[in-house]
């Protein structure tokens, strides 16, 4: 088994699972006293997610699931064929239709550029034998849905630091390597580095809790520059409300990386989908 890539693929989805009980939470005074133990899992407390119960995913997880379903049976990414593949899971689902993915099933392709497309890539490293591919797959996965060209660059990025963190450990020390490859993303980058002292609450919501890259982009910066475990990071993520899980998932794979991660158990013990989950990852 190829246990980096099990890891960030099983802590995408195990990011997605835990926020669900905050997400899309914006109000600061509801997110201080919404009825959670942020302990453990939690069924969905936004509106936008009513249907949803603990051991859920939001709608961004379950496109990841979908796309790792996808790849444990054809083990390699073409996209046209996981266009049919997707649009064919999304005319049936039954939870939320973003903007992207209402667009999206129409044509291929929309002019989103929120956040969430660069948490989901990480199903694609089971046909990455390269960073080249692997920067190629992920271009044309973001494509599908988030076909701009800030979503395209920031994907870009997070691919990079994914790919580069899997052979270096130091998180940070690739971020600072990266920008200078990005100075588009610039702005955010260094806002993220620099808040690394600050409060996350009060950062998160400075820099905007909402679905953009423009919002969230510095958000998950700020997260992986700080030297708490993953579920101290995913709670203070969470606490913080918004959208949490496009800065969850893109924070969870990158972490993920290291030989340290570990997840808490009890969070991937109480997914819905665990079985159908790990009969995916089979194949690593």
């Amino acid at each position: 088994m190829n246990q980096q890539i099990y890891n960030s693929i099983m802590a995408s989805l195990t990011a997605d699972a835990y926020v669900l009980g905050s997400h899309w939470v914006y109000d600061e005074e509801q997110l201080k006293n919404l009825p959670i133990n942020w302990e453990i899992l939690n069924d969905a407390q936004s509106i936008w997610h009513k249907e949803k119960l603990k051991g859920d995913f939001t709608h961004y997880g379950d496109q990841t699931l979908h796309l790792l379903e996808y790849m444990s049976k054809n083990k390699v990414f073409d996209k046209n064929d996981y266009y049919s593949f997707w649009k064919k899971k999304m005319s049936n689902y039954s939870g939320y239709i973003d903007g992207a993915t209402r667009n999206s099933l129409e044509n291929i392709g929309s002019e989103s550029n929120d956040l969430s497309i660069c948490g989901r890539i990480a199903p694609l490293l089971i046909d990455a034998d390269s960073k080249d591919i692997f920067l190629k797959r992920s271009k044309e996965l973001t494509e599908i849905t988030h076909n701009t060209k800030l979503a395209i660059l920031s994907t870009a990025f997070f691919a990079e630091l994914l790919w580069d963190s899997r052979q270096n450990q130091d998180i940070k020390k690739n971020i600072e390597l990266l920008k200078v490859k990005y100075p588009e993303l610039l702005r955010w980058i260094d806002a993220g580095v620099k808040s690394k002292d600050a409060d996350t609450f009060t950062s998160i919501r400075n820099f905007g809790p909402a679905c953009g890259i423009e919002d969230g982009f510095a958000g998950v910066i700020h997260l992986l520059s700080l030297k708490d475990d993953f579920k101290t990071l995913m709670q203070k993520n969470a606490k913080a409300g918004g959208d949490s899980s496009a800065r969850g998932m893109t924070v969870a794979i990158i972490l993920a990386t290291q030989d340290d991660f570990k997840a808490p158990q009890e969070w991937v013990d109480d997914i819905n989908t665990i079985e159908e989950i790990k009969k995916y990852l089979s194949i690593l």
